[in-house]
């Protein structure tokens, strides 16, 4: 069966695995989908993110980030604001800020997928695919 939503399929998958408290969580591989993990390994959410080819196709291995002990989350929210039924698009004067700047917004504009301060320094705007925090 063919995902609808492929961003929000990874974000829960990241969101799940956080709450399960595992080290490691495997995802399908696309390109926008390592733009985003790299956002994540970037701003320092999670540990690493590397391709692996499991024999059929490629996953991404992305290796979570927690505290001292397993209790301590470092990523402690995903959403996913752009949906495919409803896209929803800032321009360079509205780029929202996460938690009065405290989270991370991810971006896809036309000079790649980024995040809202690199798309402010930028002075680019575009849909808005998630917030991180």
């Amino acid at each position: 069966m063919a995902i609808s939503d492929p961003i929000a399929d990874m974000l829960t998958r990241i969101r799940n695995a956080n709450t399960a408290k595992h080290d490691t969580v495997d995802i399908p591989s696309s390109k926008m989908k390592k733009a985003i993990a790299d956002i994540l390994l970037s701003e320092g959410y999670v540990k690493s993110v590397e391709i692996v080819n499991d024999g059929k196709f490629d996953v991404i291995r992305i290796t979570l980030k927690y505290g001292k002990d397993k209790n301590d989350k470092v990523l402690s929210g995903l959403r996913r604001i752009s949906k495919p039924g409803l896209r929803i698009y800032a321009d360079t004067d509205n780029l929202p800020k996460v938690l009065g700047g405290f989270g991370t917004a991810i971006i896809s504009t036309n000079k790649g997928v980024i995040t809202d301060k690199e798309a402010r320094k930028l002075n680019v705007g575009g849909e808005v695919l998630a917030f991180i925090w």
